[in-house]
């Protein structure tokens, strides 16, 4: 079989092109599907950590209002009304909570689009290289 590779293209005969193509299109396939793969596993890992820091932000959000206004609100309302208290804590929680979302939002736009990129990019780039070839051997 290595003789056959070793011949040019118009010395073997279309059965061996044929079935050399074949193998050839078959390892590409899946190659390409391995790198598909590992793309996506990549973005979804970067979409993972985004999320977490999201509802860690959702669940700070929760527990510091919560928290803050009985800690906080009656260590302020010692120097000020009630009510003033309450609302500054309340500020602080939110734009706490409003920071983490903001970074976990950040964290998850920079993952990007779930599609492989790098994988498509390559099949388009394989599949104009392998018309090129059979559109200049049907002229030549």
């Amino acid at each position: 079989m290595a003789d056959v590779l070793d011949r040019p293209a118009s010395a073997q005969s279309t059965a061996k092109l044929v079935q050399q193509a074949t193998e050839q299109i078959s390892r590409l396939v899946r190659d390409e599907l391995t790198l598909a793969r590992l793309e996506i596993a990549d973005k979804a890992r970067q979409a993972g950590v985004g999320m977490g820091l999201a509802g860690a932000g959702g669940v700070l959000a929760f527990c510091g209002i919560g928290t803050l206004i009985v800690a906080a609100v009656l260590a302020l309302a010692l120097a000020m009304p009630a009510w003033l208290a309450a609302v500054i804590v309340a500020v602080v929680a939110f734009a706490s909570s409003g920071l983490l979302l903001l970074a976990g939002r950040h964290r998850i736009k920079q993952a990007g689009s779930p599609v492989p990129k790098a994988v498509t990019d390559g099949v388009r780039a394989d599949v104009r290289t392998v018309s090129d070839a059979v559109k200049s051997r049907g002229r030549g």
